[in-house]
């Protein structure tokens, strides 16, 4: 499933954005960028992500910036020192006027902005993790809220495409219960012309082999499997937990229930029906693994 969060925050001395993205996965796949200084949180930022998600590839990144902008200013004293002393060395032999101040503030390497870096980073404290995963907390819960609303519109798509499959079993089991009928007059026309004047086989024997041949080619059992699948199904949709790999699996039954019936049916009408159901159940499959 789909998702974007965002959160912020910050205390005196930094601030901190902390971004989630998710896209469809069939297992739980985390990469989480750090900035250097603060790979001691990646256990408990993983067990923060492994709380609230099963499924789905999930792309986690922190920033951290001086709460103060450009932070504190440096002057190397021993350079700007060694400066002064070349300035005073080229006023004494060659006249040259004294130099100002701002000339010896731009010079390179005299003015240091105080950036904090990974060192300082390295050196915040536990109070300064929790804050981290408090906010992480906040942008995994948001994600939580995302997903869940991309999986209410995949609910309604899912039983869309469960209904569609329950019409096509009505269908099929309507044209199933008229199969046994067709099929005896069939085999006693083929066989009709098959022994034309050869005596034919006693009335009780070949209603017998008929029934045998209908009997095989019977698909109540699988229609009657597929309801227990829709059903199945739509109990798990209610319960919402778990929801993805129960439905994958389940498409994988619905699919050897179709299969079966498509190689029992000896009627083109339902041939087709069950190449329509095949149909349905990858696109219920193909949904299914968009969903938590």
């Amino acid at each position: 499933m789909t998702g974007f969060a965002r959160a912020v925050g910050n205390d005196d001395a930094w601030r901190w954005v902390w971004e989630a993205r998710s896209v469809n996965g069939r297992g739980l796949d985390l990469r989480l960028r750090l900035p250097p200084g603060l790979d001691r949180i990646d256990v408990a930022a993983r067990g923060l992500v492994t709380a609230r998600f099963q499924r789905g590839s999930l792309s986690l990144s922190l920033v951290v910036e001086p709460a103060g902008g450009a932070g504190e200013v440096r002057i190397d004293r021993a350079r700007l020192q060694a400066y002064l002393a070349i300035a005073a060395e080229l006023q004494a032999n060659h006249g040259v006027a004294p130099p100002r101040a701002d000339g010896l503030l731009a010079l390179r390497g005299v003015v240091e902005a105080g950036e904090r870096g990974a060192g300082d980073l390295a050196q915040t404290g536990p109070a300064f993790d929790t804050a981290l995963l408090a906010t992480l907390s906040e942008a995994l819960d948001a994600l939580v809220r995302a997903r869940a609303e991309e999986g209410a519109r995949l609910g309604v798509v899912l039983g869309d495409l469960l209904d569609a499959i329950l019409a096509l079993v009505d269908r099929a089991r309507v044209l199933a219960s008229a199969q046994p009928a067709a099929f005896m007059a069939r085999m006693e026309q083929q066989l009709a012309d098959l022994l034309g004047s050869v005596p034919a086989l006693p009335a009780d024997r070949l209603a017998q082999e008929i029934a045998v041949l209908a009997t095989r080619a019977d698909v109540a059992e699988e229609l009657a499997r597929l309801q227990s699948h829709v059903d199945q199904a739509r109990a798990l949709l209610a319960d919402g937990t778990g929801v993805g790999r129960k439905l994958e699996f389940l498409a994988q039954e619905f699919n050897r229930e179709a299969n079966t019936m498509c190689s029992k049916s000896s009627d083109l009408e339902l041939t087709r029906i069950g190449l329509d159901l095949k149909a349905q159940i990858d696109r219920l499959r193909e949904q299914a693994a968009n969903v938590e």
